[in-house]
């Protein structure tokens, strides 16, 4: 009776509206990758205090996986955003047309419905800090609620660091 209770979990995660694209250097040794720190200077182009809710979960997230902070890390990690509207999908056509014996015509005007909705773009960069070279990469995108509380904003930014890094380090 109980093996059922997983399923409506299963179902909130699945329908989440960020999606995920991942890309990385397939020679890399990502077992050599023990001890990380983030970019003194990161430009996260999000709010300071989204930006602390993103490396709290960020950081609560690598822990779980093994992955400890250091002064000396491996790999730093280097976020990046930006925000953009998603262009309308749903319009309304209108048309108009007539004709008559060997002649015809017609217009056509198609109107959009709705607003269209903020989107958030954030870029995860992991770079070896000895080579100095980008091993690791995650484009998350999704819906960013403008008036969101801070519990929705946290719940938001620790969503967003466990689906980014749910595939990480990537299985060969």
């Amino acid at each position: 009776m109980r093996n059922w209770l997983w399923v409506p979990c299963l179902l909130l995660i699945s329908c989440s509206s960020l999606r995920v694209d991942y890309d990385y250097d397939a020679a890399t040794d990502f077992s050599s990758y023990q001890t990380y720190n983030y970019y003194p200077e990161m430009q996260t182009g999000l709010s300071e205090l989204d930006t602390k809710r993103l490396l709290s979960s960020l950081d609560s997230v690598l822990l779980t996986k093994g992955f400890r902070a250091s002064e000396e890390p491996d790999f730093l990690i280097n976020i990046e955003s930006r925000e953009f509207r998603q262009p309308r999908n749903n319009s309304l056509g209108v048309g108009l047309g007539g004709g008559g014996r060997n002649m015809g015509g017609g217009v056509s005007i198609g109107l959009p419905i709705g607003r269209p909705e903020m989107e958030r773009e954030i870029l995860f960069d992991f770079i070896d800090s000895q080579r100095d070279a980008l091993f690791w990469q995650a484009v998350c995108s999704g819906n960013l609620k403008e008036n969101a509380t801070p519990l929705e904003r946290e719940k938001r930014m620790r969503e967003i660091a466990v689906k980014v890094m749910s595939k990480y380090p990537p299985r060969k």
